[in-house]
């Protein structure tokens, strides 16, 4: 596997018609993205889980080799299992699972998220206690270094064109890379550009 990059999510009228054509309906923005890019954030996991059948449409909506990477906010323990049970109907679409944990250290944790996990899911943990700080044996978002891939995602634009050659010399496949959604089309622009970067690197 190369480099994915894609954004935090698709489904952005705003982004009319400066990536999607003016007048596009929403109920077509996924197939649009994807044939773009190949891989998007699923943010709204970590808030709301949809249905099985939801992730099921999407997954149909995209071509192979395309892969989705859905939040996991993980409060609690219990919560991994049927999240995971949830977005296995991806079926081959599923990419990196990002795991946000917010509470202090417990490698018990880590354990339970990989069973409930199972074997071939990709997980990247997304900490936001320093008490995890130097965590080995895990791939951590933004870690640049972490084995087996890499998980970036970037949250402060703008970003200049000396930033997106920087990270396209840096970053090393294989790995997923993700930037943040802003009301205009910003993010699919930068996504493009680090795509168009990688290439003239490969």
């Amino acid at each position: 596997m190369a480099v994915r990059v894609g954004t935090s999510g698709w489904s952005y009228p705003s982004w009319r018609p400066g990536f999607y054509p003016a007048g596009t309906a929403p109920g077509e923005f996924l197939r649009l993205y994807a044939e773009r890019f190949d891989t998007v954030e699923l943010n709204t996991t970590g808030y709301r889980l949809p249905s099985a059948e939801q992730f099921a449409r999407w997954a149909a909506a995209v071509p192979d080799g395309f892969r989705f990477a859905p939040k996991l906010a993980l409060g609690r323990e219990d919560r991994a299992a049927p999240f995971f049970e949830r977005v296995r109907s991806l079926g081959d679409r599923l990419g990196p699972v990002r795991v946000v944990v917010d509470t202090g250290r417990d490698d018990a944790l880590l354990e339970a998220v990989g069973e409930a996990a199972g074997p071939g899911v990709e997980l990247a943990f997304d900490f936001r206690h320093d008490s995890w700080a130097g965590a080995r044996g895990v791939v951590s978002v933004n870690e640049l270094d972490a084995e087996p891939f890499r998980y970036v995602r970037l949250r402060e634009p703008p970003y200049s064109d000396g930033d997106l050659r920087a990270l396209a010399e840096r970053v090393r496949p294989p790995a997923y890379v993700y930037f943040r959604h802003e009301e205009k089309p910003t993010a699919p622009a930068y996504a493009s550009r680090l795509l168009e970067l990688l290439e003239l690197l490969d």
